[in-house]
């Protein structure tokens, strides 16, 4: 903390931090067994909980460097008898009592008190922490009290973010697009997602088996090494069945075995994206031990237990084979079985006796057949690849014969039979992400994928509202009883709100589909910082307007009010919705591929992308053409190119890519590569 006296006279002042201990998982649990101590050499404040089996032996502190202050651990001392944090009785007093030890209502509050003459300055450095134990928390303590520590730290973090948010930095004529690509997105996937893996929403710290694979799907141009990390870590929370964690928590790794159908998929998903953009084919040979654990009973959706590892371990690439193998389950229509749940959590009763099916995994689950043949291709195991394309061909054939409604694609069957997402249904007559994944897939043809997001255009993006809902009309009180998404209240979350990760997708698919007006349209609905223009905006929306928010309800009165954001996956996918799907970088090894779908209106906008230590500066810009068709021209440090694609080197050295697009004179392109 840095306090000027501007004031025009001496101060007598007093800077206090306080904190709440938990060290567990509910205050209400731990705070009866939290002891707490004073160092006076360290002057830390220093609180353990031998209770706590999943971390015993774990000592935190709250410390500050200058020698004259005072303390309490006493929460009760510091905010006073029916006190509150607004006006904490214990600011109204010269200094704390210095009261540490067990049996209290355990806080930890380092008050310091200081003068400033007018103009003077004074910095005051807390230190708050944990270490393994006593020793190391001593440790730790020892090196953040040296001088310059702080200010060491601080500039470290900012050469941290410099040089990871440099990777890729965007310069449009959209500043509210610069603002979210060149930091808040990435910051929002890494900090929250990856590494806190905690929000106001959801104080958890587990781990989500799709969960961090989607988020570091999205940083594979940033840091793919955070990619290749989770998945070993992932391959390392499947069963030898081929089913996985749905959650699990570190250190020991406690999480929930469940009937989610698509959980297992996004390992060979995600592998599929690392293995061709990165190429690092070394990584399918990397070995991954199984978990131990008890199958789930015929009665059961789920089970929350402590599993062991198992003592044999299969490559990288088997347990992909795994998961795949275990996703090839059909019901009477040739499509996936859809368990207790497939992307969407909340409909965990429409295939939970095992008869029912899921439309959109069917189109998820090509997607990944399709993909993962060529990486067993690679692998020279032939066998598999031709089941992936067999499977895969014999997917499509059941999607077009079973899945099309008439105007688009269902969501889903009952056990019983009954369709979901269609026409006949009441409630949730259509769903978003099965028309999206229709095209993100390429299972369907050109004229039903069109037609199929007409209609998710017509009955589920709401313009005046400033939202694109997930489905529509939402379950209120009908017979259908899909899950607890019924439980929400009907045009919140998932039902019948606005999931950002949805209409994401839907932003992706107009921008496969080349439908540019549309794919930019959905981004400046989905774009937060567009909900906070002014003060009317940010009264309805209610919600931090420099990160994505999970959801956007849409129902009265609260319709366009934000929801769950910061701890969202929204963040990665939004990131590659503009990156990858609108400004068209997408790379395959050493390949960039360059295929941008701009604005109409933009005359030209840069990419920086650093490969290595080496920059090549891209600059796209828009020209008019009345007189005839002219193809896009790509130049490389001034040599034009023969297609899209620029092969990277790093030879650190500065390289300049200019590619020109031509709009027709009604402003559409004319051609594409």
């Amino acid at each position: 903390m840095k306090i000027r006296n501007g004031s025009g006279r001496t101060r007598r002042l007093s800077a206090t931090n306080y904190i709440e201990w938990v060290l567990g998982d509910l205050r209400p649990k731990s705070a009866m067994h939290i002891v707490t101590e004073y160092e006076s050499d360290s002057g830390a404040l220093l609180a353990s909980n031998a209770y706590n089996n999943e971390f015993e032996g774990r000592v935190a502190f709250l410390a500050v460097g200058d020698v004259q202050h005072t303390v309490t651990a006493d929460r009760t001392e510091f905010l006073g008898r029916n006190g509150c944090m607004a006006n904490p009785d214990a600011l109204s007093r010269a200094q704390l009592s210095g009261r540490v030890g067990a049996a209290l209502d355990p806080c930890a509050a380092i008050q310091v008190p200081f003068e400033l003459a007018d103009g003077q300055e004074r910095e005051i450095v807390f230190s708050l922490g944990a270490g393994r134990d006593m020793d190391a928390a001593r440790d730790l303590l020892r090196r953040l009290n040296e001088p310059k520590a702080a200010e060491t730290a601080l500039q470290k973090v900012q050469q941290f973010w410099r040089q990871t948010l440099d990777v890729l930095h965007i310069e449009t004529p959209n500043p509210e697009l610069n603002v979210l690509t060149n930091g808040w997105l990435v910051y929002q996937t890494l900090a929250c997602r990856l590494w806190a893996r905690s929000g106001f929403y959801q104080s958890g710290g587990a781990f989500g088996f799709r969960d961090q694979l989607q988020d570091a799907m999205a940083l594979v141009h940033i840091e793919p090494q955070l990619l290749r990390a989770q998945l070993l870590l992932c391959a390392s929370r499947q069963y030898p069945e081929g089913d996985v964690q749905h959650w699990w928590h570190p250190p020991v790794g406690r999480g929930v075995r469940t009937r989610c159908s698509d959980d297992y998929l996004w390992l060979p998903l995600a592998v599929c994206r690392y293995v061709s953009c990165t190429g690092d084919v070394a990584i399918l040979s990397e070995e991954a031990h199984f978990l131990e654990g008890r199958l789930l009973d015929a009665e059961e959706e789920s089970y929350y237990d402590l599993p062991h590892c198992s003592q044999e371990r299969v490559s990288l690439y088997q347990h992909c084979v795994r998961a795949l193998r275990h996703g090839l389950r059909f019901g009477e229509h040739g499509l996936p079985l859809m368990g207790s749940g497939d992307w969407n959590d909340g409909m965990n009763l429409v295939g939970i006796e095992g008869r029912g099916e899921s439309v959109w995994l069917g189109f998820f689950l090509y997607d990944i057949l399709i993909s993962f043949a060529d990486i067993a291709t690679g692998q020279h195991d032939l066998a598999f690849a031709k089941e992936c394309q067999e499977q895969s061909a014999q997917l499509r054939l059941h999607l077009a014969e079973h899945a099309w409604d008439g105007a688009w694609y269902r969501r889903a069957w009952f056990d019983d039979g009954t369709p979901l997402g269609s026409s006949v249904n009441p409630e949730c007559s259509i769903d978003s992400i099965a028309q999206s994944w229709s095209v993100l897939s390429g299972a369907s043809d050109v004229e039903r994928s069109r037609q199929a997001m007409d209609s998710l255009d017509a009955r589920l993006v709401r313009r005046e509202a400033g939202l694109v809902q997930l489905l529509d009309p939402p379950f209120d009180k009908s017979a259908m009883n899909p899950g607890y998404i019924k439980g929400y209240v009907a045009g919140v979350r998932e039902n019948g709100g606005q999931y950002t990760h949805a209409a994401i997708w839907a932003a992706m698919a107009f921008a496969k589909l080349g439908d540019n007006a549309r794919a930019w349209e959905l981004l400046g609905l989905i774009n937060p910082l567009n909900h906070s223009r002014d003060s009317q905006s940010v009264t309805i929306y209610k919600a931090e307007p420099y990160v994505v928010a999970a959801d956007v309800y849409a129902v009265a009165p609260h319709t366009g009010r934000g929801g769950w954001t910061w701890y969202t996956g929204s963040a990665g996918w939004l990131y590659r919705l503009i990156t990858e799907s609108l400004l068209g970088l997408n790379r395959q090894a050493d390949q960039l591929t360059l295929t941008p779908c701009l604005p109409k209106d933009w005359p030209s906008c840069a990419i920086n992308y650093r490969y290595g230590q080496t920059v090549y500066r891209i600059v796209v810009k828009q020209l008019a053409v009345s007189d005839r068709k002219r193809l896009p021209i790509l130049l490389l440090d001034g040599v034009q190119q023969s297609g899209d694609v620029v092969t990277l080197i790093d030879d650190q050295k500065e390289h300049y890519i200019d590619l020109r697009l031509y709009l027709a004179s009604d402003g559409q392109r004319e051609d594409s590569i």
